[in-house]
């Protein structure tokens, strides 16, 4: 193992101000501890949340921020203590960085419900009072708890969207079961970044995949280019109808404001719905819900065990994002793009050869 430390001193984009705009900016990271990754960044993936913290959306924005939770590089240099990690693994860092440890959820690898409260990758308060800064950077270091190998054989570009976008879906279909029950029906609400991650997995797991969307453009990328079975226009009443009663599982990756009811209505008894876009506000008729003993949950990312079993399965299935690699100068057109939902699927930053 290497206790070598890069310079403490760190090249980032990050916004100075609710515009949103990202520009250079140097910051300290901290020294390497004797549970810590040092990881070069060769790659983060674009999320919305990026956007939602840069803009200050939610008014708790801590300027000046460094955006970035879909981080993939290579390890630099491991502390002492460190067992899982050494210099030259590929790996991952996700929406969080840290937690107590030590809780019921934590002690389950489930640290992203930590009872109290994760600590996310960028634009939060970390243990030791500093604001985590994400990966719009040359480098960061973490935790080895909450760093993901990679396997050697899967390319590091398409591993950054994996670790909000996939685990956001791959999370809650493991755990209902999804993956355990072929030739089942599956809806997916939403064609975008978390979306396109549905069907791909729906199909591994052997479901009978549909996508739902009110663009009826979407239609020749969701059958030909993703490879769903079916695709429905949404605000076409009679279509919807005619398919009531016929979901066994439906996944809502929307987070515009739309009607829950005609969704719920396609569930059969026992049908899961599961939404994990956020939405201004969630009705529905209590009718839809109850007859049929129907169930509605949320869900957000994954634990730990949970993303580095899903880093694995999408290593051996060969399933990987549709992106578009940009460079970080590309980096304030490219968040601009993502509000108007113009991309596909999601945009990775190449850190490696921009960054400098």
């Amino acid at each position: 193992m290497s206790c070598a430390n890069h310079d403490h001193e760190c090249l980032g984009w990050a916004a100075t101000d609710p515009s949103g705009i990202v520009s250079p900016y140097k910051f300290n990271r901290r020294a390497v501890g004797s549970d810590d990754v040092s990881i070069t960044i060769t790659h983060c993936g674009i999320c919305y949340a990026d956007v939602v913290w840069t803009r200050n959306k939610h008014g708790d924005s801590k300027y000046p921020v460094v955006p970035g939770h879909e981080i993939v590089g290579v390890v630099q240099s491991v502390g002492s203590g460190v067992s899982r990690f050494k210099v030259g693994d590929h790996v991952g860092v996700g929406t969080y960085v840290n937690s107590c440890r030590d809780c019921h959820y934590c002690n389950q690898g489930l640290e992203n419900h930590c009872q109290k409260g994760s600590v996310y990758t960028f634009n939060h308060v970390d243990a030791d009072g500093t604001i985590t800064k994400g990966g719009y950077s040359s480098f960061i270091v973490v935790h080895q708890r909450y760093c993901f190998k990679i396997p050697d054989s899967y390319p590091l570009a398409s591993a950054a969207p994996l670790l909000c976008a996939g685990i956001t879906v791959y999370a809650p279909m493991v755990r209902h079961k999804m993956n355990q029950q072929p030739g089942k029906s599956f809806g997916v609400i939403g064609l975008g970044g978390l979306g396109h991650m549905a069907v791909k997995f729906g199909k591994a797991f052997g479901l009978n995949v549909t996508v739902f969307s009110t663009s009826i453009s979407k239609k020749e990328e969701a059958l030909t280019l993703l490879g769903a079975d079916k695709f429905v226009l949404s605000s076409d009443q009679e279509q919807m109808k005619g398919l009531a009663n016929s979901f066994d599982f439906i996944i809502d990756t929307a987070s515009g404001d739309h009607p829950f009811d005609p969704y719920m209505a396609l569930l059969k008894t026992y049908g899961v719905f599961v939404l994990v876009g956020f939405p201004s506000e969630v009705k529905l008729s209590p009718v839809n819900l109850n007859l049929g003993d129907k169930t509605l949950c949320g869900s957000t990312v994954g634990g730990t065990r949970e993303i580095q079993e899903m880093l694995e399965f999408c290593a051996a299935k060969g399933i990987q994002p549709n992106i578009e690699v940009i460079p970080i100068q590309y980096a304030n057109e490219a968040l601009e793009r993502l509000i108007k939902r113009d991309v596909k699927y999601r945009f990775v930053i190449d850190i490696k050869n921009s960054l400098k």
